[in-house]
């Protein structure tokens, strides 16, 4: 018979959960699942679909859409092969590689989510506040260039995570409290000192989510200063309505992830199954509302989406 792998390689396996207390019996939440897997893939896939072909979309606030929909298309492939496994095929480990590159991709398309939002926020500030400037400041390059930092920048913050994990020692058991990796529930499993990890963390924490929250939030104090400064109520509810969709893309993101980092600082004594909630919630709820509100809310968006639906020709 064959060794096993554990034993060679020296790296554990890990122990997946699905919802707490029901491991045996929880087929039906892919029921649920599902859906949210489908509205996010299809729908993103459509929004880059739409974007381009769509001539009059070709400018910098739908590029930044175009990557915004991308990332969450890769956020929902991050996760889709160990919740398969765990709720519908009750394929529960998982290899210590496998886990680390899992969580690697997931934080990574979380921080890129982020970098994204910044952008936006940077396109409708310079949008309204310097409109004239718009098409100078906003240049294609520019936007390529802005895109290009965020992925690096991403990448820079999650590179080493995964082999700051590999250097200590796991000696119990390694169960899991999600049907994915996540770094705040890996590390709690070590035995040794993770105090590196975890200044590691909080440094990446503050440093891209804390410093991006904070800049967005200052680009829409200088939006609203110029907005009431418009003389007809009309002009400013037009103009504030251009950044509904992004506004409500920042809350669905960041919401959720202070709720999840709260929840793993603060709730440990909370019940299993809130930690799964909020995590779901995390993970799902933006990558599948975000291809929705754009949709609504951007007029030819909408109309080129009625025209596939309704198998008009175009």
């Amino acid at each position: 018979m064959e060794d096993n792998p554990h034993n060679r390689s020296g790296l554990p396996p890990f122990t997946l959960t699905g919802i707490p207390g029901l491991e045996t019996s929880q087929h039906w939440m892919f029921l649920l699942l599902g859906p949210l897997y489908t509205v996010s893939i299809v729908g993103n896939a459509l929004i880059l679909f739409i974007i381009k072909e769509e001539q009059s979309l070709h400018q910098p606030m739908y590029y930044f859409l175009s990557l915004l929909s991308v990332n969450d298309l890769g956020v929902s492939f991050s996760t889709l092969p160990t919740v398969l496994a765990t709720y519908c095929f009750q394929l529960r480990e998982i290899s210590f590689n496998s886990c680390m590159a899992q969580m690697f991709f997931i934080h990574l398309f979380s921080f890129m989510e982020s970098g994204i939002l910044l952008a936006m926020s940077f396109d409708r500030y310079v949008a309204i506040c310097n409109p004239l400037r718009y098409a100078t400041v906003l240049t294609d390059t520019r936007v390529l260039h802005m895109g290009i930092t965020v992925i690096i920048r991403s990448f820079c913050v999650v590179f080493p995570l995964p082999f700051l994990l590999k250097r200590l020692p796991f000696c119990k058991a390694n169960v899991l409290s999600h049907a994915y990796c996540l770094h705040p529930d890996l590390i709690r499993l070590p035995c040794g000192d993770i105090s590196v990890n975890n200044i590691f963390g909080l440094f990446i924490v503050i440093s891209t989510f804390g410093l991006d929250s904070a800049l967005i939030f200052l680009s829409y104090v200088l939006i609203l200063r110029s907005v009431l400064a418009i003389a007809s109520r009309e002009e400013r509810l037009k103009t504030l309505n251009t950044c509904v969709s992004h506004i409500c893309a920042v809350l669905i993101f960041y919401v959720p992830m202070v709720g999840v980092s709260m929840a793993a600082r603060y709730g440990r004594h909370a019940p299993k199954y809130v930690h799964t909630l909020m995590s779901l919630v995390y993970l799902f709820v933006p990558p599948m509302l975000n291809p929705v509100i754009y949709s609504v809310k951007t007029k030819e968006i909408r109309r080129r989406l009625l025209k596939i639906l309704l198998g008009t020709k175009f």
